[in-house]
């Protein structure tokens, strides 16, 4: 059987997916992620998904989950799929969230999920920046889920990307 060699993207996949290796990275580089408790559920092409649980260090006086501990988990979903399209990308691509936009529908306890199903818009943003050098823009959606399947949060991330062209 033919060895296969994997893309870039599909590395960074089995990087994410390995809860060792991102702990570490979470400690070194998102150490208030790592000290929230998220977790990479599964990443794909198409999708990712982060869960953060509800304890002590993420709480709000109302008894669930801090507004902003649900934004980090969310953010990560998204930036996930992102860093896939830019890791170890020839050219180089910087990602940077320019606007953020969250609806919440119910209070936020247990375990939740986010999840992105923008994969491939998101992979369609990098290549065009790749190939044309202009910074581009993709608003990738995540939706948060808690344990009896109820939408508690939905948060819309949008991330610019940018290929840096030597000149």
């Amino acid at each position: 059987m033919p060895a296969t060699t994997l893309t870039a993207a599909d590395q960074f996949r089995q990087l994410a997916a390995s809860p060792s290796k991102l702990r570490l990275f979470m400690l070194s580089r998102l150490p208030m992620a790592y000290m929230a408790g998220l977790r990479v559920g599964s990443i794909s092409e198409e999708r990712a998904e982060v869960t953060i649980p509800y304890k002590y260090l993420n709480k709000n006086p109302f008894n669930s989950i801090y507004f902003a501990s649900l934004s980090m988990a969310a953010e990560l979903s998204t930036g996930l799929l992102c860093m896939a399209q830019t890791y170890k990308s020839v050219p180089a691509v910087s990602m940077l969230v320019v606007h953020m936009e969250a609806d919440f529908m119910k209070k936020a306890v247990g375990k939740i999920t986010f999840s992105c199903e923008d994969g491939h818009s998101i992979k369609a943003a990098a290549d065009q920046t790749k190939l044309t050098g202009e910074g581009v823009t993709v608003v990738a959606t995540s939706t948060g889920i808690d344990e009896a399947g109820d939408k508690v949060a939905e948060f819309r991330f949008t991330w610019s990307l940018k290929a840096k062209l030597k000149k």
